[in-house]
């Protein structure tokens, strides 16, 4: 027999080596970043908004500042950059909304190398590998990872900067680069405030310095590096289109304006026992656990840099999940102690946990696709079209394949994981991973038909003829300006704008007579409709 069929062999006798290092540790990380990025629309929300910005830079060639629809998007960047570079190169296999969705896979694989390297400059060899499986088995980060989503390179920047500051007292030089990196990084991706957590951790980096002289210098390169990446866009921006400037610098002002919400950071907190499962109880775990060694590095940087980061909150920002996703990095790194330091019964309760949680849900999603293709059971299938009017279900045998490839390894990975203080952990992650991938490859059509503006778009550019001219929009919120710019490439003006004034189409959205309501008698309808299930909210078309 070849060598290599005895490896594999061998491999599905033994099952995969825990704690996970290597290939195996990078192949599941990679599972993780790979599973959710395929196979659908841009959904409506976040997604579709980026997608839209990213793919109007690449298909116009204004790479200087994003525009929307062909209206300024006052936003940093360098996610847009991204999104359009991998757009560019992987657009040829792929559709392009997720060839630019690709940018969001390669930021969330940084933040999980950049928190790897944080927990084994703190922690050691053994525990580096819990610090990125906590991460990624957090449940809040399982639902905006895959998505089309700026804030993913601040995730990114935060785990980087740990990493490159637990290693101060050991590899200066390198920390200066890797924490000039980050700031840049969270500056160009994503604004002023979530940088401040940033640059406020770097007295306590300092102090906590073995050599305080050296890491004073080792932060100044940190400082230089972040000025001379930074610095080039906003002056270059300032010199070429001045009123777009101002208009992101009030962009990025307007958070700060805000007052100190106590209320808002409680909210925050209330959040994370499920958004940060199970980073969130472990982290309090390990406080307890080395409660009298508070102060060393190792509990007290991630611990003060999560503070910080929930201050900034607090200030700047609304109570949602997407700036949450700022607090997962240090909750994970603070958590990584107290996940394989579980006392026997504690981590076999966990493990039980994992196992039967994710093997309930994995069954439930197949009954979910039962119903959809083959309408058994009944019941299921009638409350699916309860919820999804008019949806109709096909059968892909590549999904099949898929989910059945997914359900074999999770089963394979239940019966062969040896004993370990990482077993229960590694179930975890990669049963929310498993399950994200089922979820989004053999129920997908069923998601995708109500989170998807390009039916609608489609019927609206039917709808109008070629040479329909000005159209104005009222009442169109971003993602609905993004579907339609990036799915049939119409981009309606505003209808109180001059050019608007001056169209002879106009495009309405709302869910009452007063909002779909023409603006007077002169015009008449062409066109109306909605997305297939959505009762709340309706589209008219008119012309004058």
């Amino acid at each position: 027999m070849p060598d290599f069929l005895v490896l594999i062999r061998d491999t599905l006798r033994r099952g995969i080596r825990l704690p996970p290092a290597g290939w195996v540790l990078a192949a599941i990380l990679a599972f993780y970043v790979l599973a959710g990025l395929f196979g659908r629309d841009p959904w409506k929300g976040e997604d579709a908004i980026h997608i839209g910005a990213a793919w109007h830079m690449l298909n116009f060639g204004d790479w200087l500042s994003p525009d929307l629809a062909g209206r300024p998007f006052h936003e940093p960047p360098l996610y847009y950059w991204s999104a359009a570079l991998t757009g560019m190169l992987f657009g040829s296999w792929l559709p392009l909304h997720e060839a630019m969705r690709l940018a969001s896979g390669i930021w969330v694989a940084l933040a999980l190398m950049g928190l790897y390297y944080a927990g084994r400059e703190l922690y050691g060899e053994d525990h580096a590998a819990a610090s990125p499986l906590l991460l990624a088995g957090s449940a809040g980060l399982l639902f905006h990872a895959h998505d089309a989503q700026p804030m993913l390179i601040a995730l990114a920047a935060y785990s980087g900067a740990l990493g490159g500051l637990a290693a101060i007292g050991r590899k200066p030089r390198l920390t200066g680069i890797f924490y000039g990196l980050a700031i840049a990084a969270c500056l160009l991706g994503t604004g002023i405030a979530p940088t401040l957590p940033l640059l406020a951790i770097a007295p306590i980096a300092w102090w906590l310095s073995p050599d305080r002289p050296k890491a004073l210098h080792t932060l100044l390169i940190g400082f230089a590096i972040a000025a001379v990446l930074t610095l080039p866009w906003p002056l270059l921006l300032l010199n070429l289109e001045p009123a777009r400037f101002h208009g992101w610098l009030a962009t990025e002002l307007a958070p700060l304006n805000t007052p100190f919400s106590v209320v808002g950071g409680g909210r925050f907190i209330a959040m994370l026992p499920w958004f940060a499962f199970p980073a969130f109880p472990l982290a309090i775990w390990t406080l307890r656990l080395r409660r009298r060694e508070i102060k060393a590095p190792a509990q007290l940087l991630p611990l003060v840099f999560l503070v910080l980061t929930l201050l900034l909150l607090a200030w700047a920002f609304r109570p949602r999940q997407i700036p949450a996703l700022l607090l997962l990095p240090p909750l994970a790194l603070l958590a990584t102690p107290g996940a394989l330091a579980l006392r026997r019964g504690a981590a076999n309760a966990f493990d039980w946990f994992a196992m039967s949680t994710f093997s309930l849900c994995i069954g439930i999603v197949w009954l979910g696709w039962s119903a959809m293709v083959l309408g058994w059971p009944e019941q299921m299938a009638k409350r699916a079209l309860v919820l999804r009017p008019s949806f109709v279900g096909h059968f892909d045998l590549l999904a099949l394949i898929i989910g059945l490839a997914a359900t074999a390894w999770w089963v394979w990975l239940i019966i062969t994981a040896p004993r370990s203080h990482y077993r229960s952990l590694t179930h975890w992650t990669l049963g929310c991973t498993t399950l994200w991938l089922l979820a989004t490859t053999l129920i997908l059509p069923w998601f995708d038909f109500n989170k998807s503006y390009r039916p609608v778009a489609q019927a609206i550019a039917q709808a109008l003829p070629p040479d329909h001219g000005c159209l104005a929009e009222r009442a169109l919120n971003d993602t609905q300006l993004a579907s339609l710019s990036y799915f049939v490439g119409i981009e309606p003006v505003a209808e109180e704008s001059k050019a608007g004034q001056a169209c002879n189409w106009l495009l309405v959205v709302g869910d009452t007579r007063r909002e779909l309501a023409a603006p007077n008698s002169k015009w008449t309808k062409v066109w109306e409709g909605n997305r297939p299930g959505d009762r709340k909210e309706t589209f008219r078309l008119y012309r004058h």
